[in-house]
């Protein structure tokens, strides 16, 4: 996401660990998530060269964006108009939203409000039926079943995660932490600009 941070917002994140910036529309300082509870827990604060820009590198939890997607640039420019972004992250991030909202509001005739209904020993054992099919596809000539068997068993796993109360930021996170950037020590951040380079 884009949004503005003055030297409070900056210094506010580095002591909590959690996201500020400053609403320029409110005339106030704000924490990302303080309402909505979609937070974002600051992994690694960064600067660009002329140290004028920041980038917090979150785990987040729930969407970004104020629209509910994932990330705020969930759109991108195609022949002229605008298109949906993807990617596999965005998509992720779409379908834990939609299974958030079905366990929340438990539509009738909604296959994954039957899983949620009937608990998580019956997710668990679609979950393992899933799997069992992905094996199976991988072994058999040709990767349209092991693609569609594959985004089956991806489903029934972010049911589970939501049923047991795991978000797939803190999944992310845990990826991140096994593949991504070694975390930093936020209070480096607290030295004085450098000098003009330019």
């Amino acid at each position: 996401m884009l949004a503005w941070a003055d030297r409070e917002a900056l210094e506010r994140t580095l002591e909590t660990g959690r996201a500020h910036y400053w609403s320029r529309s409110r005339g106030e300082l704000w924490q990302k998530g303080e309402t909505s509870g979609h937070v974002q827990q600051v992994r690694e604060v960064r600067v660009d060269c002329d140290a004028d820009a920041v980038l917090y590198r979150v785990a987040q939890t729930g969407p970004a964006c104020h629209t509910g997607e994932g990330s705020c640039f969930h759109r991108r420019v195609e022949d002229g108009g605008l298109a949906p972004a993807g990617g596999a992250g965005g998509v992720l991030s779409r379908i834990e939203e939609i299974v958030r909202a079905r366990e929340a509001e438990r539509p009738e005739g909604s296959y994954t409000t039957y899983l949620f209904d009937k608990g998580v020993d019956k997710i668990l054992k679609k979950l393992g039926e899933e799997c069992a099919e992905t094996i199976v596809a991988a072994k058999n000539p040709g990767v349209d079943e092991l693609r569609s068997e594959t985004a089956d068993l991806l489903f029934h796993l972010l049911v589970l995660l939501r049923a047991r109360g795991v978000p797939l930021a803190a999944v992310y996170a845990e990826l991140e932490g096994r593949f991504g950037a070694p975390p930093r020590d936020l209070d480096s951040l607290k030295a004085k600009r450098p000098p003009d380079h330019s």
